[in-house]
């Protein structure tokens, strides 16, 4: 019997969020990501599709990473547990979220902090301390990260409870698919997290090689609308087109993980390479592995190619 990865990822996110907040609870969510990454898109529509589904309530406040102000978070949300945005920056590859979540930690200790679920990679072991030191000194902070290494670096180095989770993208549920057009999209990431695999002609009609890097039209904010709300246009045009975009393949090739989990939402059988550090690995080994749309792990995109 195939097991429901889908399904059992959703049930494990929304006993994560059941764990902090209930019916009727005010709370905050910030790190809110403002940029063309289709996959933060997709844990942000998650994390609020959950948390709404829990608390039966929007955010009382929202900011980008460097858009906090102090003053008005007192105002908007002056009880209640702050979520922090999850994803894959916990960790030096990129600095100012992280840099935005030690201030975070630092400057709010009224109340529970919980960083929704992380991957962690640093690359100078420093950060390690310096994040340590931090996670330290709050009085009620709690970790969810989303694979087996992060959770034993967390647990080794951070006095916090730390815990395993899936990826809140999870929370989006099935998608439709579109009609596809070519019979191999090679989603590929072209950022920091890269690393080099054999290259393929691109070929005509055939082969098709992307990353989702640059946004398309975006809905502009309106008078009056509310900054949450605004967030999720800016969100969910985002997931649109990269849902878009994966459902022209027939098979897809990817090294980004919420190309990978998309493509499981979506119903379209992937292989699967991997970033710098393993996350897509680590990912699967934790909570994707029994899925049949997985149909290899390549490990050069030469090899995922001539698989699909």
């Amino acid at each position: 019997m195939t097991i429901d990865v889908i399904e059992a990822q959703q049930a494990a996110l929304r006993a994560l969020y059941a764990a902090h907040v209930g019916r009727g609870d005010r709370y905050a969510l910030v790190d809110f990501p403002d940029h063309a990454n289709v996959g933060d898109s997709a844990i942000w529509l998650g994390e609020v599709a959950m948390l709404r589904a829990v608390t039966g309530n929007d955010p009382d406040y929202v900011c980008t990473w460097d858009g906090f102000d102090p003053d008005a978070f007192a105002r908007a949300s002056p009880h209640g547990v702050v979520f922090l945005h999850g994803g894959g920056n916990l960790g030096d590859i990129w600095p100012h979220h992280q840099l935005f979540r030690e201030r975070m930690v630092a400057q709010v200790r009224d109340r529970r902090i919980v960083q929704l679920p992380q991957s962690i990679h640093f690359r100078a072991p420093g950060g390690i301390a310096a994040f340590a030191k931090g996670v330290a000194a709050h009085p009620d902070l709690h970790l969810y990260v989303r694979d087996r290494p992060s959770l034993e670096l967390a647990e080794r180095h951070f006095d916090c409870p730390v815990a395993l989770a899936p990826d809140s993208a999870f929370a989006l549920g099935r998608q439709p698919r579109g009609a596809a057009d070519c019979d191999v999209l090679r989603l590929l990431r072209t950022d920091d997290e890269r690393i080099a695999h054999d290259d393929l002609p691109r070929g005509e009609g055939r082969i098709v090689t992307t990353d989702w890097l640059e946004d398309g039209v975006l809905p502009a904010s309106r008078p009056g609308q509310a900054r949450a709300d605004h967030y999720a246009a800016l969100a969910g045009a985002r997931v649109a087109r990269g849902l878009a975009l994966l459902s022209r393949g027939r098979h897809i090739v990817t090294d980004r993980l919420h190309a990978h989990i998309l493509a499981l939402l979506l119903d379209i059988p992937h292989h699967v390479l991997d970033n710098d550090y393993g996350k897509l690995a680590r990912y699967i080994d934790a909570w994707t592995a029994a899925s049949p749309l997985i149909r290899d792990r390549a490990t050069t995109t030469s090899a995922g190619a001539a698989l699909a």
